[in-house]
């Protein structure tokens, strides 16, 4: 059977002042009234049932993740004690998945991701799933085609095809150097694409691989999936859990998987309109603008004789009035304001744990 396990662990601190511990980015309803989990959830509407669809996210954000995603019972919403990176998180997925059906063929997908159209979406992740359900041992990712040459992608390598559009990945490339980047961009879609970080998999060929790359990962995860449906699932997960090796599923089963010869890695183009809203200049492309190029995000704005500006607000009763602005960042909310230039938007994240070290942990 088909699953969808939504991956919603992320703190998105490059889009603080919105983003908090307590309502990270996933859960703001910021994108024309929604979020990005509401979004990634529906995505799957008419493709894979709701009982089908399950949410890994800590532990903290079960309530506000239940409550974002009203048709979301509580069984599936699968929470982690603390973020140990992605391996842990699909593997955790797949686990528990395995115990109730063996066959479960389980599609990974990101919460903060903006993808367009939905209906080529849907078309692309079935090609998918058959893919997988036609050839057991194979891992499938989905690749974008580089827009530029982005240092904060992994890029896959692609080879020959073997499946439709679907091509034999030869090697993955994490997060290379600029000069790297701009060779890869410089050889086009046909050779790279980057990682779109979703995936679709047998359950039981992830657990293979888990348990062949990273052996005490896998027991430990085989721990928490006994327990999964008694009454000790809360004890075991706390005391396993944390104990697992923090590592992304990209370094430690997508790399050496494209070198075993026991499974196959395959990409799947995806010719798609893909926004990943990790920062404020990012959120900035959702939004409407003025004849001056003005990214307006909040309700009520006046920007005179302001050009490239981004201006965004919680308070759909707050004004953001500008005079002669030129491509700032001005983002209000009810307990802090971030001002700053868009060309220094990457280093908030570093200011905003700055802001939590001198005056506390209500403002982060």
């Amino acid at each position: 059977m088909r699953y969808a396990l939504i991956i919603a662990g992320g703190s998105g601190t490059r889009l603080w002042p919105m983003s908090r511990a307590k309502l990270p980015k996933q859960l703001i309803p910021f994108i024309g009234g929604k979020s990005l989990l509401a979004i990634a959830f529906d995505r799957f509407e008419s493709m894979i049932p709701v009982g089908n669809r399950y949410i890994c996210a800590g532990e903290p954000h079960r309530q506000a993740v239940l409550s974002a995603l009203p048709s979301l019972d509580d069984a599936h919403f699968l929470g982690e004690p603390m973020g140990r990176d992605t391996l842990n998180a699909v593997g955790l997925g797949a686990a528990v998945l395995a115990a109730q059906d063996p066959e479960a063929v389980i599609g990974v997908f990101t919460a903060d991701h903006l993808i367009e159209p939905t209906a080529e979406f849907q078309r692309i992740v079935a090609q998918g799933f058959a893919l997988v359900e036609r050839n057991p041992e194979t891992l499938v990712t989905f690749g974008i085609a580089p827009s530029s040459p982005a240092t904060g992608y992994g890029y896959l390598e692609l080879g020959p095809v073997i499946d439709g559009d679907a091509r034999v990945v030869r090697q993955f490339r994490e997060k290379p150097p600029l000069a790297q980047a701009e060779e890869y961009v410089r050889q086009g879609p046909a050779r790279y694409l980057w990682n779109s970080g979703m995936f679709i998999w047998r359950a039981a060929t992830l657990l293979d691989c888990i348990r062949r790359y990273e052996p005490a990962v896998a027991a430990g995860l085989a721990e928490v999936a006994m327990a999964w449906a008694t009454p000790r699932r809360d004890e075991v997960l706390a005391a396993v859990y944390p104990s697992l090796k923090k590592i992304s599923v990209d370094f430690a089963v997508m790399e050496p998987a494209s070198r075993d010869p026991l499974v196959r890695v395959a990409a799947i183009p995806m010719q798609l309109a893909w926004l990943d809203v990790g920062s404020w200049p990012s959120f900035a492309q959702t939004c409407p603008r003025d004849a001056r190029g003005n990214a307006l995000g909040a309700a009520r704005h006046l920007l005179l004789e302001s050009d490239g500006c981004l201006v965004a607000s919680d308070d759909p009763r707050h004004v953001i009035a500008t005079i002669g602005c030129r491509d700032l960042v001005i983002i209000h909310t009810h307990n802090a304001t971030l001002i700053c230039t868009a060309e220094m938007a990457e280093k908030i994240k570093d200011l905003q744990k700055a802001v939590g070290e001198q005056f506390g942990g209500e403002y982060t």
